[in-house]
């Protein structure tokens, strides 16, 4: 599996994000379950997932805290990287 993500340090807090494919945020199970994959693979850290529509807008989920933050954050300012497991 090959994904987008990043790793961020902000106010004492780790955490993770994961690009996932448009759709899987409107699916509640879909969504817990990426969420516990990419917790586990991110060695239990938070994640926080993303997915964007077709004109490039983010749409976060995961700790409200880590979201709102999130949405101030321009997405070209994160640090990504391709991860393959």
């Amino acid at each position: 599996m090959t994904f987008d993500g990043a790793v961020l340090q902000e106010q004492g807090v780790t955490f993770a994000i994961a690009v996932v494919r448009h759709g899987v945020l409107a699916s509640s199970a879909q969504r817990e379950q990426s969420l516990l994959q990419f917790q586990a693979l991110f060695g239990g850290i938070p994640v926080v997932l993303m997915e964007q529509d077709t004109a490039g807008v983010p749409t976060w989920f995961g700790r409200p805290d880590l979201t709102r933050f999130l949405a101030n954050v321009q997405v070209g300012a994160i640090p990504w990287r391709r991860y393959t497991v």
